[in-house]
């Protein structure tokens, strides 16, 4: 029995004045809208209503029951549209993830500008190095840079791709020589990043322009989970070392990282939005992922121009 719906049946048999304009309203016929209330009736085991064939009477139990329907029906309704009024507004607090490097140079710049259209919105921002369990209710959405995810009951949303660059100091350069060719990296020093989505093990090294690749299997010298630190290993001239564009970009315009076989790039990964279900996405995180998937590509797109137009600059110098 949906004693709900049998409860607005009740109060609009009350309202109309006879169970065929009460199943007009609620367009079904008379006869389900006299089997709700006869359910109520047993369900309740007392009368409600005195039948007639002129009229429908209430006893003093069915207002009684009436006067508790419409209080019940009212907080239902009112319920209701408050939560769907919530849910149509960006508003309360969204709950963010990303890996450290890639949300300190994107997503906390980005969050500044949704910020400034949805000010409603409170953001709690997680960097970690760590895949965020998006099923436990700690997180509404995380942004990532990834090649492939085990989980297939995740919903992912492409925003972009990004890639890495070998870097190194010009005095460890001068020190051990310069690689001319990705064999040539078994010889040096290798700096390893080590994240879920970047193996410590192998580089895999692609020409810019998609005619060959190379695995190279490195015994790294120096492993560590994130890339700004990386950079400083690889300024304290201890070897070769992969680092992200948006990590590598400022080092190399200040002249204290060279980069290394520039014809050559690493890992390419998409950067994804994830949710835990496509399926009624409060507005809050609605925005944010079309805020993401017009904020994100274009700041990709300029960082990576940037790296390009550096590539000749050692030998125009």
């Amino acid at each position: 029995m949906n004693t709900l719906q049998n409860m607005r049946t009740f109060m609009q048999v009350i309202e109309s004045g006879s169970f065929t304009a009460a199943a007009d309203a609620l367009d079904m016929s008379p006869a389900s809208a006299s089997k709700a209330v006869s359910e109520l009736e047993q369900h309740l085991r007392v009368r409600l209503l005195i039948r007639s064939t002129r009229r429908i009477t209430l006893t003093d139990a069915g207002r009684n029951y009436l006067e508790h329907c419409q209080k019940i029906v009212q907080a239902i309704d009112a319920a209701e549209q408050e939560v769907c009024e919530a849910s149509s507004r960006a508003q309360g607090v969204l709950r963010i993830h990303s890996f450290a490097s890639f949300g300190q140079h994107y997503i906390v710049p980005a969050i500044g500008a949704y910020r400034r259209l949805h000010p409603g919105v409170r953001i709690e921002l997680e960097l970690s190095q760590s895949l965020p369990d998006l099923f436990d209710g700690t997180c509404d959405t995380s942004i990532l840079a990834v090649s492939s995810l085990r989980d297939s009951e995740i919903v992912m949303h492409r925003l972009g791709s990004t890639y890495s660059v070998l870097c190194a100091s010009q005095a460890y350069l001068n020190a051990h020589g310069t690689p001319a060719h990705p064999g040539d990296l078994i010889e040096h020093d290798c700096l390893a990043l080590s994240t879920p989505t970047f193996s410590p093990r192998e580089w895999t090294l692609e020409k810019a322009d998609g005619s060959q690749t190379e695995c190279i299997a490195i015994n790294s010298v120096f492993r560590i989970n994130m890339a700004e630190s990386l950079v400083g290993a690889i300024r304290a001239d201890m070897g070769i070392g992969p680092l992200p564009v948006y990590s590598a970009l400022a080092g190399l315009r200040a002249g204290t990282l060279v980069r290394v076989l520039p014809e050559y790039t690493l890992e390419t990964k998409d950067i994804c939005a994830l949710f835990p279900s496509r399926r009624y996405l409060d507005a809050r995180t609605r925005t944010w992922s079309d805020f993401m998937r017009e904020y994100l590509p274009p700041a990709l797109a300029r960082d990576q121009r940037a790296l390009k137009s550096l590539v000749a600059e050692p030998e125009e110098a």
